[in-house]
């Protein structure tokens, strides 16, 4: 079921994803702010609907927008000996700094907790890594 949230009128377009950074400390007064920080920092949302009402704000360069959001599941880089749908893993950073890398996002994704245990959903396939580490993308949920 879809979350309400508010985004910034340029990015309310239906199909759109984005990741929520947390809240801004420019929003602490503001009457609205609930209503922006109702999402989990560091996740992904896609925006799967659009309601007419917009509101002003401090922040966003002609002000929200009303949408509906869905959670995108956690997608990561997994060493391929730990890669069995349905085990318990934990994830840590990759050691690397290829910042211009394809893949860098899902070895540093933000949404991923340290010392926090998850369940390998689905694998989506090998991943090329600059370093030769054999990893595979793989869909994570948090136990």
């Amino acid at each position: 079921m879809p979350m309400v949230t508010l985004v910034g009128e340029r990015m309310a377009k239906k199909g759109a994803e984005f990741t929520y950074l947390g809240p801004s400390s420019e929003c602490k007064n503001c009457r609205l702010k609930t209503a922006c920080f109702n999402l989990k920092k560091g996740r992904r949302y896609r925006i799967v609907g659009i309601r007419d009402k917009r509101h002003s704000c401090n922040l966003h360069d002609g002000g929200v927008h009303v949408v509906e959001v869905n959670e995108l599941p956690i997608v990561v880089s997994v060493e391929k000996n730990n890669a069995k749908e349905g085990s318990e893993i934990g994830i840590t950073t990759m050691d690397c700094m290829h910042l211009d890398c394809d893949n860098f996002e899902l070895c540093h994704n933000p949404a991923v907790q340290v010392n926090k245990k998850y369940r390998v959903v689905k694998l989506l396939g090998k991943i090329e890594c600059m370093d030769g580490r054999d990893l595979v993308k793989a869909e994570v949920s948090g136990i």
